[in-house]
């Protein structure tokens, strides 16, 4: 009975993740220079990107737009004043597929300034698919030294759509940042259940 319940789990996983995830995706390098448009809850906002600022960073952000995992995305940590960050997926395969394939730490070559985008990182190489846009100048993130890493490597610059990005439902804080367990687990019917005022990201495209 057991291997037969194993034999589901894995039929189920390989099911969902050739649809969602495919390995060759972790291997696609960037353009030196991109844009992208993430629709949202608020409207829309705007990034460009370039490879030298974070080569590993850049390939990994591109690499989640192009293949649309940025899709029905909870923005489920808004902290006023500090940061808004997105990037759990509703499907916890999904999730744990992209983060076998952790990428390698940088060096901060662009300041974590407002509207800057970076990756969250809790030690080193933990950079997988959360991200966080600064709703502030965070100087002290370009230096901040913790569990062998220094600093949070910018990856992007918000170009239009500042306004919409300072709409995003900030009444929750921090709250849900301590509950992604929960998050990685129960997905969206959870958030919107529990938490009905977050915002999403829609989706996220590249643009030509």
């Amino acid at each position: 009975m057991k291997k037969i319940l194993g034999l589901i789990v894995l039929i189920s996983f390989f099911s969902c993740s050739s649809k969602l995830f495919k390995e060759k995706w972790t291997k696609e390098e960037a353009p030196s220079y991109f844009k992208a448009r993430f629709e949202t809850t608020q409207g829309n906002f705007d990034i460009e990107a370039k490879r030298v600022w974070s080569p590993e960073g850049v390939d990994r952000l591109y690499q989640l737009i192009k293949n649309e995992f940025y899709t029905d995305i909870a923005i489920f940590r808004v902290v006023p004043g500090f940061v808004a960050q997105f990037g759990i997926h509703n499907d916890s395969l999904v999730n744990s597929s992209w983060r076998r394939f952790k990428i390698a730490d940088e060096e901060v070559v662009e300041s974590n300034d407002f509207m800057t985008i970076s990756f969250a990182r809790g030690g080193v190489k933990t950079r997988t698919t959360q991200i966080f846009i600064n709703l502030k100048k965070n100087k002290r993130l370009d230096a901040l030294a913790y569990s062998g890493v220094k600093g949070f490597p910018v990856i992007a610059k918000v170009i239009a759509g500042k306004d919409n990005i300072l709409k995003f439902y900030d009444g929750y804080g921090d709250r849900l940042g301590m509950r992604q367990d929960s998050l990685n687990r129960y997905g969206n019917t959870f958030i919107r259940t529990n938490y009905p005022e977050i915002d999403f990201i829609k989706k996220a495209y590249i643009l030509k």
